[in-house]
Order: C-alpha cells, then structure tokens, then sequence
C-alpha cells in the first residue's frame, strides 16, 4: 500500500512538473535568434519584405530576427522546411501568393498549404498591373477586349513562368472578359519588359515594383491595375472597370509550423501587429508597390485557403495541365 502511495505522489509530482515546464518554456522565448525562411532570391520582393519586417522584430523580441533563403521550386522548397521544423518558434516562414498558387498547380506537394502551418498574419498586399508599350494600339482595357475579340489567340502577355500567380492573372481576365490571349512565361529579370518595350509581345502582368518605372517614365502604359480600387503612385484605373467584378492582390504573410505553442502565435501576432503600424515600415513597403495590411491568424488561415480555391478554379477553367 505504501509503494502504491508513493508511486502515485511520484507520477503526480512528474504531470505538475511537465505541465509547468511547458508554460515556462514558452514564457522564456525568445531565448535565441528567430529565422524568417523565405523562398525566393536575394532582393526579390519576397526578401525585401522580411528584412523590412525582421529588424524592428528583433527589437520587438529582444533576439536577432534573420531571414534565410531556401530558394527553390516557386517557394515550396521554403515551405516544406518551415512546415517540417520543430515547432518552437524559432523556425518562421515568410509566405506569398504563390504559395495558393502551388497549391492549385502541384499534384503533389510534400506537405499541406494550410494544415501543416500556424498562420500569424498577412503582411502586406500588393496588386499586378496590366501594361502595353505607350505607343501600341491598345489604350484602355476596352481597347484590349476588342482587338482580343477580332483576334482571338493572338494578343500576347507575359508572365514570370507557366503556373506562376502572374499567369494566372492573365488566364483569370481572359476568362472574365471573355477573351483569349496567348501566354509567353519567362523566367523573371528584365526580358519581358524589354520585350514589351520592343514590340515582341503585346502585354505584360507583373507588379508595380518591375513596371511602374517604365510607366512612370512614358514607355509603357497601364492598361489597368488588378486591385479592386485604384493604387496609390500608380495611375492607372481598376481592371474592374472593364471588368466587371475582377481582382487580384497578390500577398505576403508570417506563418509558423503547425502545433507552435499558442502563447508564442499571440506574441508574434501582437509584435508584427505593432511593427506594420510602424511609419517607417509603412513607408517601405509603399515604395515597393505594398500596402500594410495585419490580419487575425484566423483570417489569414481563411484567406488563403480561399486564395487556393479561387486559383484551382482557375487553373481548372484554363486547362492548365497540373504538374
């Protein structure tokens, strides 16, 4: 009987004893550097981001916030790691909209685009802008549905690559506005708005960030952007104005591996809260075509999984072929 007593004061010393670590593990993070994972290039948008939000983090935290690449496979290299890192919050990942895209263009994705990630925020948002060369035929989307129409097939626009969310802006106008146009995908970098500029192709989807120079400069011109409302520092009218009901907003967004303590989701959530509201951080992001736009966790979760339904739709509507 006395060894049944003591075994069972000795198991419940050890339940109180894990219970209480857990919460004072959590009470001591940070306790070491935090990384940021990223998929994409050195300053890329996707990069810049991080390294705009991560500096004011770290002081937020009191520990080195540093963002790392792990570039790859449109940023789903990225995405696996942070969804198969312990989750500590030690290990963030910075996500964009190609992550939805992924999700409706890869078969077979190496993990979950929304079960295997705690969502903290969005970051920022930011739309594409639909341009023309300045002195082309085409002035106005009204212009661009008309001459689609006589020609159906033959109007070209780029992209940064087959299945990327620029491609799948372009498939989602043709489809709204009735239209077909002809898909050249890139690899990024400076060709398509040479091309563009030159007469090769006849339109290009791509951010403010890469077109707004020429525009700005009277190359090209902004046939329209693809954000419900008109964007500030670009001039240029909805596509929705010729389109009825069109948008797009390409986005950025803070995530953690799934099951990360709550505790330490609230924290990240209410310090990257404070950083977006920042006027400098605000400022940064404008000049790179963004806006700061925090969100619930719940709301990110929510919109992304959105986002994935709206493009698998697409890709569908497209005869895309799923790779």
């Amino acid at each position: 009987m006395k060894n049944i007593v003591i075994t069972a004061l000795a198991a419940a010393c050890l339940a109180i004893g894990v219970a209480s670590a857990q919460p004072a593990a959590q009470q001591a993070w940070p306790d070491r550097p935090v990384q940021i994972v990223q998929g994409f290039g050195a300053g890329g948008n996707a990069d810049t981001i991080a390294r705009v939000i991560a500096a004011p983090l770290s002081e937020a935290l009191g520990k080195p916030v540093v963002v790392e690449a792990r570039t790859g496979a449109g940023g789903n290299i990225a995405s696996e790691y942070v969804a198969r890192a312990r989750p500590d919050g030690y290990t963030l990942g910075l996500l964009t909209g190609g992550h939805a895209v992924s999700a409706a263009v890869y078969r077979n994705l190496r993990f979950d685009p929304v079960k295997d990630f705690a969502f903290i925020s969005t970051v920022s948002v930011f739309p594409f802008v639909v341009a023309t060369r300045a002195d082309g035929p085409i002035r106005s989307m009204a212009d661009l549905i008309v001459a689609a129409r006589a020609r159906p097939g033959e109007i070209t626009f780029s992209s940064v690559g087959v299945g990327s969310t620029q491609h799948l802006t372009g498939e989602l106008l043709a489809q709204m506005a009735g239209i077909r146009l002809a898909h050249v995908p890139y690899r990024g970098g400076t060709q398509p708005l040479t091309d563009l500029l030159t007469g090769r192709i006849d339109l290009m989807v791509d951010s403010i960030t890469v077109a707004g120079g020429a525009i700005r400069a009277g190359s090209a011109r902004a046939l329209g952007v693809t954000s419900a409302a008109a964007w500030p520092g670009l001039d240029a009218p909805p596509v929705g104005e010729g389109v009825p009901g069109f948008e797009v907003v390409s986005w950025v967004g803070l995530v953690a591996p799934a099951e990360t303590p709550a505790p330490i989701i609230e924290r990240l959530h209410a310090e990257l809260t404070k950083v977006l509201a920042l006027p400098e951080v605000q400022k940064t992001l404008a000049t790179l075509g963004s806006r700061a736009s925090p969100s619930t966790p719940d709301a990110m979760q929510s919109f992304v999984a959105g986002q994935i339904r709206q493009w698998q739709q697409v890709v569908a509507e497209a005869g895309i072929e799923r790779q």
